[in-house]
């Protein structure tokens, strides 16, 4: 026994060795991390530059003021295209997805809860060509909406969801269990603990979670081209029938032309929408660094 013991001893590593091996490992897991961070960072940086050597350029007072005049004028019918269509977004998507979160962390277990989940982590998977593609088919064709407001901003809506759904959950699962405890045994029914207690406390993460899919929305193109088309006059109010201009148009469309003046156009709409979504992204981070240190 005594020689069988000392043989498997012997074969065992010893505590220095496991000691390097594992010193090994860490450092180079960090190092990999490190050089990752490095060049995500350094991808950011050059795309920020470029876009701000470029789009400052191009703007000018007349990019707020005038609409969109073949190759040139300015971006003013836009800018408004981007904000209706994004507002209309998440007025669609707010309601709805914070509903089906809230849902899905009360109930966790049910079958409702379960395909909630599972739609809204395909959903998230989903190209955005996808569902111009739905849009195009099920509300211009279909529906005969043709280029509109509606379609563009049901289909960003379907994007924005799952993002505001998960958040929401997540969120409400963080609310700490002793709020609900207490709140049950001061007489508090379910749904005056949820809408009096836990969404109040998880508020702050599901506005990041709903300005994190406002950024989505201002960046979306290939939905917005089969939904609502493109329009180089004001938006005149209607839903359905009215094409609409949008940022991310400009910049599809106008980088390709022969035309300076094209061109400036495209560079100044991608420099609005970065500007935008970095705004939105800062800010939602700034909530967030608020609320962990309260």
């Amino acid at each position: 026994m005594s020689t069988i013991a000392e043989m498997v001893q012997r074969r065992l590593p010893k505590p220095r060795q496991i000691r390097l091996s594992r010193r090994f490992g860490s450092l180079a897991g960090w190092t990999l991390t490190g050089a990752c961070l490095l060049v995500l960072s350094a991808l950011m940086v050059w795309i920020l530059v470029v876009v701000f050597m470029r789009g400052i350029g191009a703007l000018k007072l007349s990019i707020f003021t005038t609409v969109t005049q073949g190759n040139g004028g300015g971006l003013l019918n836009a800018i408004e295209g981007t904000l209706v269509l994004s507002g209309g977004a998440l007025l669609l998507a707010v309601p709805f997805g914070i509903a089906s979160g809230i849902y899905s962390s009360e109930y966790p277990g049910s079958p409702w809860s379960k395909t909630i989940r599972f739609f809204a982590d395909v959903l998230v998977g989903v190209p955005s060509i996808v569902v111009g593609y739905f849009g195009y088919v099920g509300m211009v064709q279909w529906l005969g909406w043709n280029f509109s407001v509606a379609a563009g901003s049901i289909s960003l809506a379907i994007i924005s969801l799952p993002y505001i759904c998960r958040t929401t959950e997540f969120a409400l699962r963080q609310v700490p269990n002793d709020l609900r405890d207490a709140a049950y045994s001061l007489g508090a029914n379910e749904r005056r603990v949820v809408f009096g207690i836990c969404l109040p406390a998880a508020m702050p993460s599901i506005l990041t979670g709903v300005l994190l899919a406002l950024a989505v929305s201002v960046g979306e193109t290939a939905p917005l081209l089969y939904t609502a088309g493109w329009s180089n006059f004001m938006w005149d109010g209607r839903l359905t029938h009215s094409p609409i201009g949008y940022l991310t148009y400009a910049i599809w469309t106008f980088i390709n032309e022969p035309f300076a003046s094209a061109n400036r156009l495209a560079y100044a709409a991608a420099l609005l929408v970065t500007g935008f979504v970095l705004i939105i992204n800062v800010f939602a981070r700034l909530v967030l660094e608020r609320r962990a240190r309260r």
